[in-house]
């Protein structure tokens, strides 16, 4: 196509026309090779933080009056300490870039953090959500400390005050538990491993453990936000208390021990009993404990009061007089009882034979029949079993009988 130009007044021929890919690649050009631009260092606020499934992170960066769009790519963003989220105040370094498929001017992040202070709280919320997530800070993972502990363990600086205040207390409280130190370092880099190692070598020596610091600045307490300190303490096999800084000071360390304690003191006197008042306590019971044997003595001199009285002559022979006198009316008893079961026994077989009499055939004789039988003991009960010339036995009431059949009759 051919290329349409415009002319000006007074002038013979016009500057060619540039595409936009052309202007576009100029502008970058230009602002690529502007010192000024590379490597700026812009204070602001994020806003529309977005994250892309690539891993890139695209947010703005704006203040009172202006605004720049800002590109934070897949490394950069994984290296963060802390979650980058709206609303934050952040001190950021990169180069001023011009991203041309939309024509935008654009910051390319290469360093980013919040402001002073931000910085540590940024990563504080970054770790205290990763170990949240996991269940380290649950209610039901803590334990509860050992009522009457044997050996107590210390985890904190041999030359620090917190150690002084621990072991002067708890040797007040209860000086019958052992206390084993397990020194360490409690602020600066090398203090998480410090820490770290210094509960490995006592854990497995002890009934619950200490882990204690005084105050300090959040950076002197920075340690005990260690994440890998926050793992091993969930880890111990023994309770862990944590005792660090001042009340008002919150370290991951608190979360995920089983008791957080506002200061070392307080810690010594959670973990101990007070010996002072467990003697008040073992004199009550032993008051009580004498009380009861003390009425259980008196009951049973009373028992063997009673049973000597009534092992006594007089008591033995009352005992004896009353037992007879007990054994005279049971055998009246039982002859009395033994005379009515006759009586009921009599009258009963009575009825009885007056019930059998009316049946029997001895009955019947006395009413003046009689019982004709054969020469062979069976009854003749009709004519037809009886022949002429038969021999037969009438028996009477007092006596037999023995006939002849001359003839019979029988009936129809």
């Amino acid at each position: 196509m051919n290329s349409v130009a415009a002319h000006a007044p007074g002038t013979t021929e016009s500057p060619p026309a540039l595409t936009v890919s052309e202007l576009s690649r100029l502008l970058r050009d230009t602002v690529r090779g502007n010192p000024l631009l590379a490597k700026v260092l812009v204070r602001g606020e994020t806003s529309n933080v977005q994250r892309a499934a690539t891993g890139i992170v695209f947010f703005t960066l704006r203040d009172e009056e202006a605004q720049i769009a800002c590109v934070l790519f897949r490394t950069v963003a994984e290296a963060l300490p802390f979650d980058l989220e709206d609303g934050m105040a952040v001190l950021a370094t990169g180069d001023v870039d011009l991203y041309a498929r939309r024509g935008e001017v654009q910051l390319v992040i290469h360093t980013i953090a919040p402001e002073g202070v931000g910085l540590f709280w940024a990563t504080f919320q970054k770790t205290r959500k990763t170990l949240e997530g996991e269940g380290l800070f649950a209610a039901a993972k803590k334990r509860p400390l050992p009522t009457f502990p044997r050996r107590i363990g210390l985890v904190t600086s041999e030359r620090g005050a917190a150690v002084h205040d621990l072991v002067t207390i708890l040797r007040r409280r209860y000086p019958l538990a052992a206390v084993i130190l397990s020194p360490s370092l409690v602020q600066g880099a090398e203090a998480p491993a410090s820490l770290r190692r210094a509960l490995a070598d006592v854990q497995d020596r002890v009934d619950v453990v200490i882990v204690a610091r005084g105050g300090g600045s959040l950076e002197d307490l920075w340690c005990f936000n260690d994440e890998g300190l926050a793992r091993a303490i969930a880890a111990c096999p023994v309770p862990v208390v944590s005792a660090v800084g001042h009340e008002t000071d919150v370290t991951i360390a608190d979360f995920v021990a089983d008791v957080r304690a506002p200061t070392p003191s307080a810690a010594a006197e959670l973990v101990s009993p007070d010996i002072e008042e467990l003697r008040v306590q073992i004199r009550a019971l032993a008051e009580t404990a004498l009380a009861t044997m003390r009425d259980l003595l008196r009951d049973r001199r009373r028992g063997l009061a009673l049973a000597g009285s009534r092992l006594s002559p007089a008591s033995l022979q009352q005992e004896v007089r009353e037992d007879g006198e007990r054994l005279l009316r049971l055998g009246r008893g039982l002859r009395d009882a033994t005379a009515r079961m006759f009586r009921a026994t009599s009258e009963r077989l009575e009825s009885l034979e007056a019930r059998l009499d009316v049946v029997s055939p001895l009955g019947t004789l006395r009413r003046g029949y009689a019982i004709v039988e054969g020469d062979d003991g069976r009854v003749v009960t009709d004519a037809r079993g009886v022949q002429e010339s038969d021999s037969l036995v009438v028996r009477l009431r007092d006596g037999r009988l023995h006939v002849h059949v001359d003839s019979k009759q029988e009936e129809p």
